[in-house]
């Protein structure tokens, strides 16, 4: 597999630079998860990193790359984005997104 040095920025991984294995389309994976050790035995603490663009340069304005950003919320992004799913429920939503008929 192929792998390319990939730079951190923010976060206890600042400064550093780490080889991450690219997928088939020649990319590092979108998120970065670094499990770390709890001193006391407990259950790992996880770093969430996001892969943003290193940057543009050049006369043509190509991308240079990507790094990855530190993400101190951490969400798990679980299910796929489809152009043509539903957007999440608000707090004021109607079940299945219905008008509410009392409204008028």
């Amino acid at each position: 597999m192929k792998s390319e040095d990939t730079p951190f920025e923010g976060g206890p991984m600042d400064g550093r630079v780490l080889p991450v294995l690219l997928g088939p389309t020649g990319h590092p994976p979108k998120t970065y998860r670094i499990p770390v050790p709890d001193a006391a035995g407990g259950p790992p603490a996880v770093l969430v990193y996001r892969r943003v663009p290193r940057g543009h340069g050049g006369k043509l304005g190509l991308q240079r790359g990507w790094k990855y950003a530190y993400d101190p919320e951490g969400k798990k992004d679980g299910r796929l984005r489809w152009p043509w799913s539903k957007p999440d429920a608000g707090p004021g939503a109607t079940p299945d997104g219905k008008r509410d008929d009392a409204d008028g």
